[in-house]
């Protein structure tokens, strides 16, 4: 034990050292090993016979007992205090403080909280209510920026409507709600369905990705439309040639607005993943910010391609309008011209979350 520097371990009692039997005895055995003696100061016995190995063994069973009981009766008594909805320490949720060991609400900031409910009922897209925070400055009570994953915790915290939680059971709390129960209910209700499920709900509303975007080999721009049949909802992008002049006027008079869409956002998740178009952004972010590293900016592109799909649908029309400057479609395909500036400021706003997240 190193290197023979160590001749005997001195503890006040054996408990000392380790109240795990089962640790205990392998500390012992790395001591017998490298010829360590053990000494207790107050308890004395000879562990070179069996008796004494003997007294040993019941002292660190008692000790390891003494242990066991005492992690039961502090389980016991958090989970008796909390249900009786007392505060148990640790930080106060946000809008709240303590006070002699009770959470009571700080007024100026439970406004904050109820329009955060309020707002997220409205819009449904945590990533859109979390740029909207950042936006009015609100921050956690450590003046950090909440972002999406804070956002979440906070609007899944039952002390919000005047209830204690342990171990996953809630109790009435000896605190004051801030959220009505009937706000509650219906935040819960929305966050019962998975983002993409939530998108794909709402996307009928803000269905027009590439709306001023589309080209037709004639140089007419494309305009969103839509029919129902059978109670079904058909999008397309038609011609403002064929708008004007009839069908015939152009050779790509129509086409359906899912087809086209999903092919512009392949090629758009394409892009994120292209050498070519990281390097290219991080020299052009560089000149803008020479601390930018080409690690940040592939992290930045990179990381928003799995996100994508989470995204409600104004927010992908947005990256869309950002990213994108002019497509245009002909009889033999589609032409994605991009932005640089866009590729630069959507890195920005990538890493800007990645560091408000660390």
């Amino acid at each position: 034990m190193l290197d023979g520097l160590v001749d005997v371990v001195v503890v006040y009692k054996i408990d000392r050292l380790s109240r795990s039997l089962m640790d205990f005895s392998k500390l012992v055995e790395v001591f017998d090993r490298n010829g360590v003696t053990f000494v207790s100061v107050t308890q004395s016995f000879n562990t070179t016979t069996s008796m004494g190995r003997l007294t040993l063994n019941i002292l660190l069973s008692f000790a390891q007992f003494e242990r066991e009981v005492t992690a039961e009766r502090i389980r016991d008594k958090v989970r008796a205090s909390r249900m009786k909805g007392m505060w148990m320490g640790g930080v106060p949720p946000l809008s709240y403080e303590v006070k002699d060991r009770k959470l009571v609400i700080k007024e100026a900031d439970a406004a904050n909280i109820r329009w955060i409910f309020a707002r997220f009922i409205e819009i449904g897209s945590g990533t859109e209510l979390a740029r909207e925070l950042a936006a009015r400055g609100i921050q956690t009570s450590r003046g950090n920026r909440i972002d999406k994953k804070y956002l979440y915790r906070l609007l899944n915290n039952r002390a919000y409507i005047g209830e204690a939680v342990h171990k996953g059971d809630s109790y009435p709390g000896e605190h004051d709600g801030i959220i009505d129960k009937d706000v509650w209910d219906k935040v819960h209700a929305i966050l019962t369905e998975s983002p993409r499920k939530r998108a794909a709900r709402t996307r009928a509303d803000t269905p027009a990705l590439l709306k001023g975007l589309l080209y037709g080999p004639d140089g007419a721009a494309f305009s969103p439309t839509h029919t129902r049949k059978g109670g079904r909802l058909y999008r397309y992008y038609v011609s403002q040639s064929v708008l004007k002049h009839g069908a015939g006027s152009c050779p790509v008079g129509r086409v359906s607005a899912g087809e086209i869409e999903a092919a512009v956002i392949d090629q758009l998740r394409a892009v994120f993943r292209q050498p070519e178009i990281v390097a290219g952004t991080w020299k052009a972010a560089r000149a803008q910010d020479g601390e930018i590293t080409e690690a940040d900016a592939r992290d930045a592109l990179t990381r928003l391609d799995p996100l994508w799909d989470e995204l409600f649908p104004a927010e992908q029309a947005r990256i869309a309008t950002l990213l994108v400057e002019r497509i245009d479609i002909g009889t033999d395909g589609l032409n994605v011209r991009l932005r640089i500036d866009g590729l630069i400021g959507l890195a920005h706003e990538m890493m800007a979350d990645l560091g408000a997240a660390a």
